[in-house]
């Protein structure tokens, strides 16, 4: 017998006793909703934490900074340890390192008018800004120039105070009259100068005041005062515009942070205050970050307490599964009595085929298509009334004050494994049905009434 054959013959039998079957079909309908449902709600919650916790940095990123601290020159394993170009070059040759991101960090005394804060300056590459994707609110990213300029986090203006009051926003609960964008904002990098300036030091001599330089804003990262991130407490510029300032501003000089040499003058080079290495996918995160840390270094990323929740929320997720596959298992033994009472049905004409010749692997494979036509139309039917529930919880969740924007989301892959699966526990339903007729007598089945 033909495949088409086949497919006719059971598409017809199935309409022969319509209310039976659309019962049956109802069944795999809500179990295929009911399992394709909750697991969207799992994959909804455990993606929303996902992005939540990405807001507060990046997923794939490794940092790297030295254990002892540059101000530890004890021995001689702390000046192999540290972070320099040649560190940057190594680490970027490592299996699923897609790029390294040094970073030069110092505090720096910014001033407009009568207000002044003490603002963390962090010097980046241009790569940092583009891997990052640190959301702009106004402006855009520092130009690759070599003219410095500052990229200011949301958060910056809570750090100023009125010089003449000592009050700032955590005093007064206002923030100070500045426009980070317009106003001219004078940067002191030597913030000892700036503390000490005209008074006598230690040598008796008087300390020279420090120089404010004119620095433009490139721009803002996006958000309001309360919108924290990662990004929102300091002030970003491109490291070699950076690095170009201190060796000018401290020529001969130590710069802040930076390690000395055993005789206390400062190295020529600039060495990073840490690195942030960028791994190409999160499951290698936890094998580059022992890499590096077997290395000798002190490493931190978000995998760290990302992968205690993520089990949480696996766990979570099986559960409601189970849940939704308790639906399907009782449409599919709903699908078994529909198929045993078509064969008690159907006796005479089983056995008027086996006498005419038909094989009886294409008597089974009748009931088992009629089975899966069952689970192809209800899982079918299922996974596009999953769509508009999840629609409809969504909107309703939205609503409310839980934090979640999508807490239902089916992916593309759901959908289609879903329809797969309930075909499959459909024919698994209708194995047992189909061997009873392989078994039927011919001449017992004809002479059934």
């Amino acid at each position: 017998m033909k495949i088409s054959d086949l497919l006719r013959m059971s598409l017809g039998s199935l309409f022969k006793r319509k209310v039976r079957t659309i019962l049956t079909v109802l069944g795999v309908i809500i179990g295929t909703t009911s399992i394709v449902v909750m697991l969207s709600l799992g994959i909804g919650m455990k993606q929303s934490m996902l992005d939540e916790m990405e807001s507060y940095g990046s997923l794939t990123a490794v940092t790297v900074r030295t254990q002892r601290g540059y101000n530890d020159n004890s021995d001689k394993k702390s000046e192999e340890l540290r972070l320099d170009d040649k560190l940057v070059e190594e680490l970027s040759h490592l299996e699923h390192v897609t790029g390294v991101d040094p970073k030069l960090e110092l505090y720096v005394v910014v001033k407009s008018g009568q207000y002044m804060g003490y603002v963390d300056l962090v010097g980046v590459s241009q790569s940092f800004f583009r891997t990052m994707n640190i959301p702009i609110g106004e402006g855009e990213y520092p130009a690759d120039n070599g003219e410095l300029e500052i990229f200011y986090g949301n958060m910056v203006l809570q750090q100023f105070q009125n010089e003449k009051t000592g009050r700032g926003y955590w005093e007064t609960g206002e923030l100070p009259n500045i426009d980070l964008m317009k106003d001219p904002l004078y940067v002191v990098f030597d913030t000892d100068r700036y503390r000490q300036g005209g008074t006598t030091g230690e040598n008796g001599q008087p300390v020279p005041k420090a120089k404010k330089y004119l620095i433009p804003t490139a721009g803002l990262v996006e958000g309001g005062v309360d919108d924290y991130s990662e990004f929102s407490w300091a002030a970003y510029c491109d490291i070699d515009a950076l690095k170009m300032m201190l060796q000018r501003e401290f020529k001969g000089r130590a710069i802040p942070d930076q390690p000395l040499q055993k005789n206390g003058k400062p190295y020529k080079e600039i060495f990073y205050s840490e690195l942030s290495v960028n791994v190409d996918n999160m499951e290698n995160v936890s094998a580059v970050q022992q890499l590096i840390s077997d290395m000798g270094y002190e490493t931190y990323s978000s995998m760290e307490w990302i992968e205690s929740d993520m089990q949480i929320m696996n766990i979570v997720q099986a559960v409601l599964g189970g849940i939704g596959a308790v639906s399907l298992f009782v449409a599919a033994i709903g699908i078994t009595n529909t198929m045993m009472m078509s064969i008690y049905e159907r006796t005479k004409e089983i056995g008027i085929m086996k006498v005419i010749g038909c094989r009886i692997r294409d008597i089974q494979a009748l009931f088992l298509i009629e089975a899966g036509y069952i689970g192809l139309i209800g899982g079918t039917l299922g996974v596009g009334l999953s769509y508009i529930l999840s629609v409809v919880i969504n909107k309703i969740i939205s609503g409310t004050d839980m934090g979640f924007d999508n807490i239902s989301r089916i992916p593309i892959w759901l959908g289609g494994v879903s329809v797969v699966f309930a075909i499959l526990i459909a024919m698994v339903a209708g194995f047992f049905p189909s061997v009873r007729a392989m078994k039927l007598s011919p001449l017992a089945a004809i002479r059934a009434e």
